[in-house]
């Protein structure tokens, strides 16, 4: 069993509904597109809409833990800038298998990079939509780093930094929806990283179908 998150603090993060963690100057914003709000083209309010040209575009990207959901596409749907054409579109969404606890995904951009934006989305009818991740960081040069920790390996203590904790599960009316999160800093670079670890959590276990539909992962690089 996966570090599960950590929920001795909660930040108000855009939508008084919506829950996070991050460190100081860190901000977690969160949009929820529901009904007919919800569309292909992934506008949102507040959360910049998915990019073709960012920096994760060209990122190595692999699942450290967990399986892939056969019935989903492959890695290559959190960078290929294509996005899902409606809320259960499995083929166009990376997801992990039904009836686990998720995984960890890994992102290699090459070389360390100055990042000032992270930004995931999703998209399903039902409790496949929110996301639930603890982000990691590091740019490898620390002793004893672990490029790809096992489940059983907190990854703070092998060169890792916990850079945000998301959680937009809302507190009340149905989960399903559009969901678009954009991690940033005040300092307007969240860090100088070339890997980045997403710890993908279920949202719930009431039944085999709880791990998120993620549609597309953007790491944007300071300009």
């Amino acid at each position: 069993m996966r570090e599960k998150i950590n929920w001795a603090g909660f930040v108000i993060v855009s939508m008084l509904f919506f829950r996070g963690v991050s460190s100081s100057q860190v901000t977690i914003t969160v949009d929820h597109n529901a009904g007919s709000d919800a569309s292909p083209a992934f506008k949102f309010k507040r959360v910049p809409s998915p990019a073709k040209d960012d920096a994760g575009a060209t990122a190595k990207v692999s699942v450290v833990v967990g399986q892939r959901d056969p019935a989903g596409a492959g890695l290559q749907a959190l960078t290929d800038g294509r996005l899902p054409g409606s809320e259960d579109d499995p083929a166009n969404n990376f997801f992990f298998n039904a009836d686990t606890d998720g995984g960890r995904i890994l992102m290699d951009l090459g070389s360390a990079i100055e990042i000032a934006e992270v930004n995931t989305y999703s998209w399903h009818a039902d409790s496949r939509a929110p996301q639930v991740y603890n982000l990691y960081a590091s740019d490898g040069s620390s002793p004893g780093f672990n490029a790809r920790p096992g489940d059983k390996t907190d990854p703070a203590v092998v060169g890792w930094k916990l850079i945000a904790t998301v959680d937009t599960r809302p507190k009340q009316g149905a989960p399903g929806g559009q969901y678009g999160v954009s991690i940033t800093d005040g300092s307007g670079v969240i860090g100088r990283y070339r890997y980045l670890l997403f710890d993908c959590i279920e949202t719930e276990t009431d039944d085999p179908w709880g791990n998120t539909f993620y549609s597309e992962i953007d790491v944007v690089a300071k300009k």
